[in-house]
């Protein structure tokens, strides 16, 4: 079975090696896609270097795109060129690449396996969550559960593994970070099955974590999700 791991990259120079080697180790007979969004930093050069050494497939955006165009990309390269399966982990050490076999594991069964940070307490973590994030992605969380029916207990955890063939149903439009909020609503309408799998809370201080100009108002932040999440259920009000 054809598997892709998908790692999103922008500025991210000073974990880029760390991450793809602990995801090459970890799943070494997947094909790793990285989709860099126009970093500006050392990133590209560091990609360069790496994938001239590794089993490493790099995407450039010329410019910066956005987080949802980067897995559209990635999504869009799985389907071309024929993986059954697909995993997608950031590349601020946020993820622990060790589980992406289980995770692969649980693709073959279900259309989407999404990690949360908050489904299970006991789960060890690593650092903190600004509170501001946790309360917003509290009150995404409730409001996408409300509209698709299902029991998500974290609506933003960017480790997720896909059955390839299931996102064929989807028509996934939005470029920036409310991505997953639009994905949520058409995964619900087109009937994909999802299942949770807790992952840490990792929250290491390895570079300034920024959304980027008016985003980092946390209410206007939780607007814009506000806003992308009621135009995706407005766009089918007279399915």
């Amino acid at each position: 079975m054809a598997d892709l791991v998908v790692v999103p990259v922008y500025n991210e120079a000073p974990s880029i090696e760390k991450v793809l080697t602990q995801t090459l180790d970890a799943a070494p007979d997947a094909d790793v896609l990285v989709v860099d969004d126009g970093s500006t930093d050392e990133s590209p050069d560091i990609l360069a270097r790496f994938a001239d050494e590794h089993r490493l497939h790099v995407l450039r955006h010329p410019v910066n795109m956005g987080y949802g165009v980067a897995l559209m990309d990635g999504f869009d390269y799985a389907r071309r060129h024929g993986y059954e399966r697909l995993v997608t982990i950031d590349c601020d050490e946020q993820h622990d690449p060790r589980l992406i076999p289980e995770f692969l594991a649980l693709a073959s069964r279900w259309d989407v396996v999404s990690g949360s940070r908050y489904l299970r307490p006991d789960v060890p973590r690593l650092g903190t969550a600004p509170p501001e994030r946790q309360r917003i992605n509290r009150i995404i969380t409730r409001r996408i559960n409300e509209l698709t029916g299902y029991s998500l207990t974290d609506a933003f955890c960017g480790f997720k593994a896909y059955r390839v063939a299931a996102l064929a149903r989807l028509r996934l439009s939005e470029p920036g970070y409310a991505f997953p909020l639009q994905f949520w609503i058409q995964a619900s309408r087109a009937g994909l099955t999802v299942i949770e799998r807790p992952v840490p809370l990792i929250y290491v201080p390895s570079f300034e974590r920024r959304f980027g100009g008016e985003l980092d108002d946390a209410e206007k932040r939780l607007a814009y999700y506000m806003d992308v999440i009621e135009t995706e259920v407005a766009k089918c009000s007279t399915c």
